[in-house]
């Protein structure tokens, strides 16, 4: 490519896809709801491109040129698991269609993306019975684009469990080469009689060090699309990222500046919340004989029939997954086991950052409860540059040189 890709990044929270770009981009637009997360937005990124309101207010005139790739890590709320099941009908997740309107106009014109990559939560997957990840593979499709999923979880990069749905779409016309494909072609699994060879291939793959990125949910969610659906998917491959070499207790700060260590009382407090299986992680990590660091989350759970509070913790190196603070419930602590005493506290917004991959030099919020929900919120920066360095860099590549041609 002669000069510097260039993107769109709808839903840009903070910038942590942009991040994940690196300076090898160039960003062309960027829109987000969130007036305090335009903020850090401008303060690490600059505000020339940056339109702050609702992506339903966006036009296509706001779009300058045609962008080689399409960002969109678009609300999960209604998506998730944790949350009320409206699914691309909810009014958060539902924003999905006002960008996508986006994307069909910018065809009509002639300037549609060469590809499209959507990020969400992996319950993306089954929402209504998996009705959810089908309407977005029929828009995709619709407007003329060849498609395949990813699952991707934090943990391979960083110290935290955080695995999410990348959904990866070229152009029709954008050639996609067979090195970036686990096969030539995959054959739909309902026009064969009996199992699929293809999909028995790709089964194989599953949680495997050659593929980490296929789930059994993924496999199930493409098994569930119409055999015109599964005719445009592409089994993306991807490389195994090399071994992560951090662990939670690296990250984690002696004196945090935002957040202070609990009392004794207040430690107490959390440990008196835990079942005995947890209460067992404990003692463990009293007897390791070393400095032991683990997180916790206290987790509304029933018991006899009644909902009580639990203090769920582990001490496996890794970090729960980061959720926006809507209730002291969801925010994580850390726990420091050491000479058979506990500590405990928060988990610090500069703690935070790290284990979504920025830099300590990325400007964070003030306030740590708006610090805490622009990270948890955002999209993993290493994750982010994996598929661009590995899979959208050599899609373009390929496509300029076809071009030069």
């Amino acid at each position: 490519m002669p000069s510097k890709p260039t993107f769109y990044e709808f839903f840009a929270g903070g910038g942590m896809a942009r991040a994940g770009f690196g300076d090898g981009w160039t960003c062309l637009f960027a829109n987000d709801f969130d007036a305090k997360k335009a903020e850090s937005y401008r303060a690490n990124w600059g505000g020339d491109e940056l339109f702050v309101g609702d992506v339903a207010k966006v036009t296509t005139a706001q779009l300058p040129g045609c962008a080689d790739l399409v960002w969109a890590s678009f609300p999960c709320q209604d998506l998730s698991l944790a949350g009320a099941g409206a699914g691309l009908k909810g009014a958060r997740s539902g924003t999905f269609w006002p960008f996508w309107s986006l994307m069909k106009e910018l065809r009509a014109e002639g300037r549609a993306p060469k590809t499209i990559v959507l990020e969400n939560v992996c319950g993306a997957l089954t929402s209504h019975g998996g009705k959810d990840f089908t309407s977005i593979c029929e828009a995709l499709a619709g407007e003329g684009y060849r498609f395949g999923a990813l699952v991707i979880d934090a943990a391979l990069f960083l110290p935290q469990s955080r695995p999410r749905l990348f959904i990866v779409a070229v152009r029709g016309d954008v050639a996609a080469p067979a090195a970036l494909r686990h096969c030539e072609e995959a054959k739909p699994a309902k026009q064969c009689s009996g199992q699929d060879a293809a999909l028995d291939c790709f089964a194989s793959l599953v949680g495997t060090e050659r593929s980490p990125f296929f789930t059994r949910a993924l496999l199930s969610a493409f098994e569930r699309l119409p055999v015109c659906l599964q005719a445009n998917w592409l089994w993306w491959r991807l490389p195994a990222p090399l071994p992560r070499n951090t662990n939670l207790s690296q990250l984690i700060e002696g004196a945090p500046r935002d957040v202070a260590w609990h009392s004794p009382e207040q430690t107490q407090r959390l440990i008196d919340m835990m079942s005995g299986v947890n209460l067992a992680k404990m003692e463990e990590a009293r007897r390791a004989g070393r400095r032991m660091v683990g997180t916790l989350y206290r987790r509304t759970r029933y018991h006899k029939g009644e909902k009580i509070q639990r203090a769920e913790a582990r001490f496996d190196g890794v970090a729960g997954c980061l959720r926006t603070p809507a209730g002291g419930s969801s925010r994580q602590f850390v726990l420091v086991v050491e000479k058979g005493k506990v500590r405990s506290r928060l988990i610090s917004a500069r703690e935070t950052g790290r284990l979504m991959g920025l830099p300590d030099d990325y400007v964070l919020p003030s306030k740590y409860n708006e610090a805490y929900h622009l990270t948890g919120d955002g999209v993993v920066v290493p994750a982010v540059r994996h598929i661009v360095q590995h899979l959208v860099e050599p899609l373009l590549r390929t496509n300029a040189m076809q071009e030069a041609a």
